[in-house]
Formats: C-alpha cells, structure tokens, sequence
C-alpha cells in the first residue's frame, strides 16, 4: 500500500526529502505489521465534536484533527487522533483506560490533541459488552500489558507516516488501571515512552482485589458488623477530627494520614446513644478493615488503611469476580465463598503475571532517561494509599534512594478519593485532568515534559479544586515524603503553605 511503502521510504531518504506525505483520508490505506486503519476521518469541529457516546469518557473537541480509527492483531481498537501538520508537537501521548476497560480515554485524547500532541488510546483489546472475556487468553495478555505496547508501536509509526518524522518524544497519562498500564509499559518495555504518569496505580492488583474481595466477605459473614456509606462517614468525620490540625490548619483535610494516631474505639456508642456513634459490631469491623491484611497462613499481604479511608462505595469493582474466577480459575460457576487468599492469589500470580505491575527495577527506563510521576490519594478507597507507597519503598530499595530519586517522583493528595473528588485538590495535570494543559507547577503533564526534555526534575506541585468551573481552592501539593505545613494567611491560597 501507498503509505506502507511511503513509511519505508522515509526511513531510508529521512523527512527532508521531497515527499508527498498523505492527507488525513490517505490513512484509511495503511496496513502494516498487524495494524490496519479502518477509518480516517477530517474532523472539522463546528464550534465543537462529540466523541461517541457509549464509546468511553470523553468530553468536545475544539480544534480541527485527523481522526484516525484502527485494529491491532484483528481484536485491539484504537483511536489516534493527529492535529494539523502546524500544530503538531512532535509528541505523541498514549492514554490508559481504567477499570475492566473496553473502552476509549477519549478525555485524555482531547486534552492532548489541544495541547498538540498525537494521541492515542485503545480498548485493551476487548469491548466493554463482551462477557467472560477473561476467558479468552489473549484477551487476558492484552489487558494485562501486550495491547499498551503494540498500541505505542502502531502510532508512531503512523505518526512518522503522516508527518514525514518521527516523534521526538513520547508520553503516557493514565490513572487507576491506566496508571497500571503505565508502569506496566516502563517495567516491560522501557523504551515505549520517555516519561509517563501513573495515578494510583496498584501496583499489586491482585492483592487489592483479593482485599474488596475479603471485606465484602467479612461483612456478609457478620451482618452485625456491616458498614453503610454513613457509618463510613462517621468514622472519617472522627479521623479528621483527631488529626486535621496537625498541619497547622483545621480544614477538614488530613494532609498526612500515615502519621494520623486514630482509635476507632471513640465512634463507639456509649449506653443509650444512636445518633453519630457506631455500635461495637461496627466499631470491630473499622479496626479489622484498618489491620493489615493476612492470609490463612498469617503472611502480611499489605500494610492496611490509613486512619480516615473508607470502603468502596457502590458496588463491587466489576473485575472483582472475573480475576479470581474467569481468569485465575477459570470457571463462570466460581463461588467467591470459597476465596482462600494465600492459594488464590498464588493462582492469579501463575495463570495472570502481568497483572501485577510491581518490578521495582526501573534501570532499564531510567538508563535511556525515563522518568515517571505517580500520584495518589490519600483517601483512595479503591487503591489504597499504602499500596502506591510500598511499590515507592520497592523502587527505591532496589535502586538505591539517589537513582530512585533521578527517575521517580510521588505525590500523595491531602483528602483525595479515587483519582479524583474528595474534600481536598484533585485538579492538577492528572488522568481525566478538566483544565486544558498549564504550566509546570500546575500541570503534572507539563512537568513531566520539562522534566524529561530540561532536565528539571519537578518540585511542588499547585493542585486547584473547581466548582462550577471555578477555582475554590489551591494547595501546595509536596513531592514525597515532605509534606504540605500552613504558614498563615489565606487558607484557600497554595502560597500559604510550604512543603516541609
């Protein structure tokens, strides 16, 4: 095909060849390599496009673009959407999908493509209708890690086909199972991207789904003790109350819960109170959730929840069930009644690996000059804080603290649920970010940037809280493990506090 062959040539004759390079509907010809383009499509916004609905979280579109639709291996879907040739960066942005995914990062494709970046993301190689797909092997590698790789190796070849170069630089952004993605791509395959952006990402998955598991077992089994979203609210008002000045500010935002000392013991209803207070069936349920969590044979799986945490809201994780008995057993009939964690987890270590996204070796991508920013939540209950900190530990146990350092930075968000909401900032240049992209102490993706490109590592962080659009609230947001102390003044203001 026409493009194929003009991909080889550019490889020989290099961009400042003459060359007739494809318009955006040239595309549709590309096949290479397992990759074919099933769509390529001139989107002229008029003010605005509307990614599909159904489709994936998405949000409009106001600059003009080159939509590009496709399929890897005959199962993985992916989008890239290339901006006009003067707009265009020289960058290229993958974007991960959380939770079972089968769907498309159309948000994180917008905020790039404005940006001037190429974008890209993909289904992880199945679609969000299609049932038991754990059952399909390939289905399984795919969204563990292979469909992240093959999607970056499909772009940027298309990218060097439609602009005559290569990018010069490539990234990743993604939060949850999109943040898993992105370690997953620098542990597996260090050279996909130069920098990438990883929000709480759980490194160990399957220890925290076997957690969920657990602890929707544990109060099925004593319905005494069973936790509503007010119950959980009235142990976080109690946390708060313990240690929210202990950044010198009283706000409702415990800056950091690690060093919180909380008994939940005074929740507990005394004689002949109802109302704010939990009976003591409760009260156990709170501690035994809060402890870290131990298999059948006493070993330690975590280091347990940070006073304040709460469990999920709403329903189970829709992965919950399939890991253990789709892909780990490999029966639609499993019981979750029967979860032994010490012999299930070992089984989804043997049948998934690359579920986890925890090798703690990153010398392979910080060689080459990676760099990676994680973020979390303090008050994630889905990925639990203590889960991001234990693979930071990891990393800088194996590497050393000053090579770890070099190639790694951490935030931990005061007040943060899951990816975002919560009481405090979640408005700082993360996954699904609602501003377009800023600078560098706004913007993670733009200090990730300067990071990987100056060689200026990022400091602090201004993260901002929106309502109706406008911005409430500012805080200073302390590379780990210094943290945020207020030092007088406007509370809402990220200058009135210093990290320390």
């Amino acid at each position: 095909m026409r493009v194929a062959v003009l991909a080889l040539l550019l490889a020989a004759v290099g961009p400042a060849a003459a060359v007739d390079l494809p318009g955006c509907a040239e595309l549709a010809n590309f096949r290479a390599a397992g990759v074919v383009v099933t769509a390529a499509t001139p989107i002229q916004p008029a003010p605005a496009w509307e990614p599909p609905a159904g489709q994936g979280r998405g949000r409009p579109v106001t600059v003009t673009f080159c939509r590009i639709e496709g399929v890897i291996e005959g199962r993985i879907g992916f989008e890239l959407w290339l901006p006009d040739r003067p707009a265009w960066n020289r960058r290229l942005l993958g974007a991960g999908v959380g939770g079972d995914a089968g769907v498309y990062n159309y948000h994180d494709l917008a905020r790039g493509l404005e940006a001037g970046f190429a974008a890209v993301t993909n289904d992880s190689g199945h679609k969000a209708s299609e049932a038991n797909w754990m059952m399909r092997r390939e289905a399984v590698l795919d969204y563990t890690h292979r469909s992240q790789h093959l999607m970056n190796r499909a772009a940027r070849a298309l990218v060097e086909a439609h602009y005559g170069q290569a990018a010069d630089y490539a990234y990743f952004i993604g939060c949850s199972g999109g943040g898993r993605q992105a370690l997953s791509e620098i542990q597996l395959y260090p050279d996909d991207y130069d920098g990438v952006i990883a929000g709480a990402a759980g490194p160990t998955m399957p220890i925290m789904s076997v957690r969920h598991l657990w602890q929707a077992l544990y109060q099925q089994r004593n319905p005494d003790g069973a936790m509503s979203d007010a119950d959980w609210n009235v142990v976080a008002a109690a946390a708060a109350r313990a240690c929210d000045a202990d950044d010198g500010l009283a706000d409702g935002i415990v800056e950091n819960p690690a060093r919180c000392v909380f008994d939940p013991g005074v929740v507990q209803c005394r004689d002949g109170e109802t109302a704010g207070c939990l009976p003591a069936a409760k009260v156990t349920t709170v501690r035994t959730f809060y402890a870290p969590l131990r298999d059948e044979n006493g070993r330690q799986l975590d280091g347990g929840l940070v006073p304040g945490v709460r469990t999920r809201p709403g329903p189970p994780s829709p992965l919950l069930l399939p890991v253990f008995g789709q892909g780990a057993h490999q029966r639609l009939d499993w019981d979750p009644s029967t979860l032994h964690m010490a012999n299930d987890l070992a089984l989804v270590d043997r049948m998934m690996p690359n579920l986890r996204a925890d090798n703690p070796d990153l010398r392979p991508f910080a060689r080459r000059g990676g760099r990676v920013i994680l973020y979390q939540g303090w008050l994630d209950p889905s990925i639990v804080a203590d889960n991001t900190l234990a693979y930071h530990a990891a990393v800088q146990s194996e590497m050393g603290a000053d090579a770890a350092q070099g190639a790694m930075r951490l935030y931990m968000v005061p007040g943060m649920l899951h990816c975002r909401g919560g009481a405090g900032v979640d408005e700082f240049g993360g996954a699904h970010a609602r501003l377009p992209l800023g600078d560098a102490q706004h913007d993670l993706l733009a200090a990730l940037q300067r990071w990987v490109e100056a060689g200026e590592a990022p400091v602090d962080i201004i993260g901002s809280r929106l309502e109706n659009g406008a911005t409430v609230m500012q805080r200073r947001l302390c590379p780990y493990p210094a943290t945020a102390v207020y030092q007088g003044g406007d509370p809402n203001r990220a200058g009135s506090f210093q990290c320390h």
